[in-house]
């Protein structure tokens, strides 16, 4: 600090210039700036990132339920009333049913293994964690109403130039 009559050296705590005379400038207080918008924005991550984890278990959890559910329907387990959805009609090839649910098995996978990442990019402010939670958010619009919700939230969150910005000086 200089004092602004002689430009002298100053003191911390030093009331008057002791060369001149002259008071010294009153200190400015500190003003919430791109720290406490910082602090901020990490807060955000952190509860997105939550938000993510408990989705991508929710999402485990009732997709194993359906495709348990799938496989006891497409075999016949529940009962000799009902051997599937082609009881009256002409059976599809052997390999359908199974096909289909191996396909969704993988489809399970891949949505709730990108929502771990999603979950845990945010987390760890990964460079890679934006623009992946950014995908995952764009693959749960669809899956009304919680993953369009999400989806939502987290596209508000990390896209704009602003949280950009925030996102990378974390």
């Amino acid at each position: 600090m200089f004092c602004s009559g002689c430009g002298q050296a100053l003191a911390v705590g030093q009331a008057y210039c002791p060369q001149c005379g002259r008071p010294a400038a009153v200190a400015v207080p500190p003003v919430p700036g791109l720290q406490f918008q910082i602090e901020n924005y990490a807060g955000k991550l952190k509860a997105l990132s939550v938000v993510w984890f408990i989705y991508a278990g929710l999402a485990l959890v009732t997709g194993m339920m359906g495709l348990f559910f799938a496989n006891a329907f497409l075999s016949g387990r529940f009962g000799p009333w009902m051997n599937g959805p082609w009881m009256h009609g002409p059976m599809p090839p052997m390999w359908f049913g199974p096909a289909i649910l191996h396909f969704a098995w993988v489809f399970l996978v891949i949505r709730a293994g990108l929502a771990l990442a999603a979950g845990y990019g945010l987390m760890e402010h990964a460079p890679w964690g934006r623009p992946v939670a950014i995908v995952a958010a764009i693959f749960s619009l669809l899956k009304f109403p919680f993953g369009t919700a999400l989806g939502i939230w987290t596209l508000v969150v990390l896209l704009g130039y602003r949280n950009s910005t925030l996102y990378d000086q974390l």
